[in-house]
């Protein structure tokens, strides 16, 4: 058997640094994210963690090239732009960084934040990624969002004005919402849209307000699955139509507008995480190793001044580096290398198995590709549960 820490493996997809911002202005109903509501935040405190993390991480992975920075949450456009600025200042000095680096920052629409837009391009920030979630009041109302579609729009205005790159979010399948509904606001948001769109099918988590809700039969009207899965069909062909790509299953984009952070994610290359709650992936002489960061807010800023903020790294057996990369890959209209698959536990995908994904019209393969069909990117899950491998 191949030993998967004997390959580089993580080159194949770059390398990414995620900073978790944990702090909202209020908790969306269906939001299962290490978010939290805070009244009185010191942000210089934050700032020295944030720095001292920086520190900690580069002294485990060393010089390699950083591709990618995304600040994630919460909401980090709740971040003064002069704290941003100081963190890629320290980033830009401690990794040899790509020249073509992409630098990501998560945003709400409101006028407070829209402000801040030209300080954070000003930091180097190079792309904004709207939480927008729908197109008209009432939905925005019921899912708990504090904008307005008027605010949306300014913001996004505002956005487009300081920044080449934008993309938003919308949710679909939402309560009460039928087809033609979602055709007539997807029409719309492909009119707004720069040259990136991530629309995500509403899901209710367990933990979450709506989840509660749910278990008590007091979410009504969420769409069956035949409705679900029109609106899934009619988002691929308006998107398609308007030249936004499904590069993944729940993103579109022009070309050469990819999520380059995420393409790491799915792409499985390796990404550090910093911040209450992150997750990372990093590759550390030569074993692959999964980090997960404390998730109370003020458990992990207390052990940044000590290193401890983390529950300890947890290798990455090389079946399990495969199934992860089998689970990212598909994900994407791309699809997977089977050699690589190979290479990271030393056998191949099932043949059999395979072949009958293929037969029923779920993949495509090829001797270096293998890919979900628009079909298949459907019952993702499905197919992926008959291809893992249970350790």
């Amino acid at each position: 058997m191949i030993k998967s820490h004997l390959i580089p493996d993580w080159q194949t997809g770059g390398f990414g640094l995620y900073i978790h911002w944990p702090f909202c202005q209020a908790k969306c109903p269906y939001c299962d994210f290490n978010s939290h509501v805070s009244r009185k935040i010191d942000q210089n405190q934050w700032l020295v963690a944030y720095l001292a993390e920086i520190d900690r991480v580069k002294d485990l992975t060393g010089s390699r090239v950083l591709n990618t920075v995304f600040f994630g949450g919460g909401t980090p456009s709740l971040m003064d732009p002069d704290i941003v600025h100081k963190i890629l200042d320290r980033v830009r000095s401690t990794w040899p960084c790509a020249n073509d680096m992409e630098i990501t920052l998560e945003a709400n629409p409101s006028s407070v934040e829209a402000a801040r837009f030209r300080g954070y391009a000003e930091a180097g920030v190079s792309r904004i990624s709207m939480g927008i979630q729908a197109l008209n009041n009432a939905d925005l109302r019921r899912l708990g969002r504090m904008h307005s579609l008027q605010d949306a729009r300014d913001a996004f205005d505002i956005a487009r004005s300081v920044f080449d790159r934008v993309s938003f979010d919308l949710i679909y399948a939402r309560q009460d919402q039928v087809l033609s509904d979602w055709q007539a606001e997807l029409t719309q948001a492909l009119t707004m849209a720069v040259d990136h769109l991530s629309l995500y099918q509403l899901t209710v988590e367990d933990g979450t307000a709506f989840g509660d809700r749910y278990a008590r039969g007091k979410l009504r009207g969420l769409p069956k699955d035949d409705l679900a899965a029109d609106m899934y069909e009619a988002t691929q062909d308006l998107c398609g139509a308007a030249g936004f790509d499904a590069y993944e299953v729940s993103n579109h984009a022009k070309i050469g507008a990819a999520s380059r952070h995420n393409l790491i994610y799915w792409r499985y290359g390796d990404y550090a995480g910093i911040g209450p709650g992150a997750h990372g992936r990093l590759t550390l002489n030569g074993h692959r190793k999964a980090t997960e960061a404390h998730r109370a807010p003020d458990v992990w800023l207390t052990g940044s001044s000590s290193g401890h903020t983390e529950l300890g790294p947890v290798d990455i057996t090389a079946q399990e580096q495969a199934n992860e990369y089998l689970m990212m890959g598909l994900r994407l209209s791309e699809g997977i290398d089977p050699a690589r698959y190979q290479a990271l536990c030393g056998q191949n995908l099932d043949p059999a198995t395979l072949e009958h994904l293929e037969h029923i019209g779920m993949i495509t393969q090829t001797p270096t590709r293998i890919c979900a069909t628009r079909s298949g990117r459907m019952v993702l899950n499905a197919i992926i549960k008959d291809l893992l491998v249970v350790p």
